[in-house]
Order: structure tokens, then sequence, then C-alpha cells
């Protein structure tokens, strides 16, 4: 793991810190109350080795993942959802995601979400060479 792993995480976050759009988003929920408890794996930056064996480069950049203290990965909606209940200032958002049919419909906003973050990239501001090859291959995240 990496150095900003604690020793033992309540949450494994795996993100491409070569996209601007996902670097921004987890920088926000890294200074957020209870984000020293995470470990932030930046996938653009690991060994893919590092990242378990049924979790591969191209799966953490297509999509947002999480890797719960059993080993258990969960993604999209529910990797959010996992997150935000670890996180005290975001718990309502994982008490709401808790209700009936909230999780499915998070996971359809989330995916109709996903083709449309390379063009976000493009408008933020610190935005690498590297994200266009990685935001072309729609892996920007």
């Amino acid at each position: 793991m990496t150095p900003t792993a604690p020793s033992s995480p309540t949450l494994t976050v795996y993100y491409d810190g070569a996209c601007p759009l996902c670097a921004a988003e987890i920088r926000l929920y890294r200074r957020s109350l209870g984000g020293e408890r995470v470990a932030w794996i930046d996938v653009a930056a690991e060994d893919p080795a590092d990242l378990g064996p049924d979790l591969t480069r191209s799966a953490a950049r297509a999509r947002f993942h999480v890797r719960r203290p059993d080993g258990a990965l969960a993604s999209g909606a529910r990797g959010f959802a996992a997150l935000w209940a670890v996180l005290p200032r975001w718990r309502i958002l994982a008490h709401l995601a808790r209700l009936p049919g909230l999780i499915s419909l998070g996971e359809v906003a989330y995916r109709l979400f996903l083709p449309l973050r390379p063009w976000i990239a493009r408008f933020l501001p610190g935005r690498r060479a590297s994200c266009d090859k990685a935001c072309g291959d729609k892996a920007c995240g």
C-alpha cells in the first residue's frame, strides 16, 4: 500500500490520480473528517499487483472501487455509499442510499455520468496530457 494508507484502514479507495476530475473529487473526500482512516490508492501510480487479485488497473480506472476491511469490493454507487458511511459528514448520503431503490437509482445516475467524465475533465485546471489517453479510453476515473 501507499504511504497514505493507515495501519488498519476502515476502507481502501482506488482512484485514478491521472484524471483531474477524479483527483479533485478524491481530494474533497481525503480532506473530510475521517479521511485519515481510509487508504487512498492511486491506481495510475501503483503496481497493478498491489490492487489485489480481483481488481485490474483498467477496471479500477473505468469505475470507482472500494475494498472493505473483509476484502470485498464494491463499485459504482455501492462504492460511494461505502465511502460515505465511513466519513462522518457524508453519512447522511450513506443512510439515504440504504432506502429502497435509491442505490439502484444511484447506479443508473453513475452509469449515465461515466461517459461524461472525459468531457468534464477537459475543463478542469491541472488537466495533464496523461489524462488525454485515459479519458479517450473512457477510463478517466
